[in-house]
């Protein structure tokens, strides 16, 4: 244990955590604010900000909030047993908290749903996007989870961690890296080991075992259907689906397949289209490929063996003159795959 706490023993998080202090007054008020859809690195990690501010400085008022409600089942039993809320953004008055804070996001990421909030505090694991600042910013695409940061915030602070947190930071970590399948370094290795001991690893199994609704079947159907492949990598438009934890669900199922390395599935939720990178982490860089090929058109970027693109419809539609058909995005997806971008007309 002493071992893996002085791993996580860092100057840059002490610096960073007497700055978040400083920005905080006693009995202050925290909207802590996730995109998408939350999982449990995202919840894991506003629930170790909450407590670290709570048990430094002091707070009267704290939320969680998020831009989509909680789609996978796994991450609904999680937040169940954690005895949170999570509230939607267009729900919450921002304006009646003095400290807004991102966790595992950043500004662009929310586009015009910020654009008369400017948050103190941004806390994230993704590699930076956009122009913006934050009187606290604290940015690391190294690390495979920010759970792991937020457990190096914890034991620089120097306070009685609780079961209940352990187990989601234990979850937070085993699941944004995949169970060390995907991007990590000796520090979230560290931070898995530290929270292993001490995390209720009976209730995350419970939850681990409960993975795919019966109505997503639909989409597995239409993936088979509709799949191209090439080689070592599948390709695939879903349509309309009901949240983007559907794209996610069928791209880890066709990376395992046999000699299957990348795969990319899209589909359109609510006013958008949203691309999900998988990959193996080895032959292939997910997140450049994501930014190559998709970055002038929306928000895109991520890790080696994941990542994510954002295209919003309007600018999908102008792209494909209003040819938003399974062939129609099929072809959008793989000429821009293969490098032969579609420019909007002058």
């Amino acid at each position: 244990m002493k071992r893996a706490e002085s791993i996580l023993s860092k100057e840059i998080t002490r610096n960073n955590l007497n700055r978040l202090i400083s920005l905080v007054r006693k009995n202050d008020s925290l909207a802590i604010l996730m995109y998408g859809a939350p999982d449990p690195d995202a919840v894991a990690s506003a629930m170790a900000l909450k407590e670290i501010v709570s048990k430094t400085v002091g707070l009267a008022k704290c939320t969680f909030v998020s831009t989509d409600p909680v789609a996978r089942q796994q991450n609904v039993e999680l937040i169940r047993e954690m005895k949170i809320s999570i509230e939607l953004l267009d729900k919450v008055p921002l304006a009646d908290y003095r400290l807004v804070a991102l966790m595992d996001a950043q500004p662009p990421f929310f586009g015009k749903a910020l654009e008369n909030i400017t948050p103190q505090i941004v806390l994230d694991h993704h590699p930076r996007e956009g122009e913006w600042r934050a009187e606290l910013e604290d940015i690391r695409p190294r690390y495979g989870a920010l759970s792991t940061i937020l457990t190096e915030y914890l034991l620089a602070a120097q306070i009685k961690i609780s079961r209940r947190l352990y187990t989601a930071l234990l979850y937070g970590i085993k699941t944004d890296t995949n169970s060390f399948e995907r991007d990590a370094i000796l520090e979230d290795v560290s931070a898995y080991y530290l929270t292993f001991a001490r995390a209720n690893r009976q209730l995350i199994r419970r939850i681990e075992l409960n993975q795919i609704p019966d109505r997503f079947i639909k989409y597995f159907d239409h993936a088979y259907h509709y799949r191209r492949r090439y080689r070592d990598r599948i390709i695939c438009y879903l349509g309309r689906v009901e949240n983007t934890d559907v794209c996610v669900q069928v791209a880890d199922f066709f990376l395992n397949l046999i000699n299957i390395y990348y795969v990319v599935i899209a589909g359109m939720t609510k006013d958008r289209l949203v691309i999900v990178f998988r990959g193996d982490g080895y032959r292939q860089d997910c997140g450049a490929i994501a930014q190559k090929a998709f970055g002038a058109y929306g928000s895109a970027g991520g890790h080696k063996s994941a990542a994510r693109v954002e295209i919003s419809l309007d600018t999908l539609r102008d792209l494909l003159k209003n040819d938003l058909t399974q062939e129609g995005v099929d072809h959008f997806l793989v000429q821009h795959l293969r490098g032969k971008r579609i420019d909007k007309e002058p």
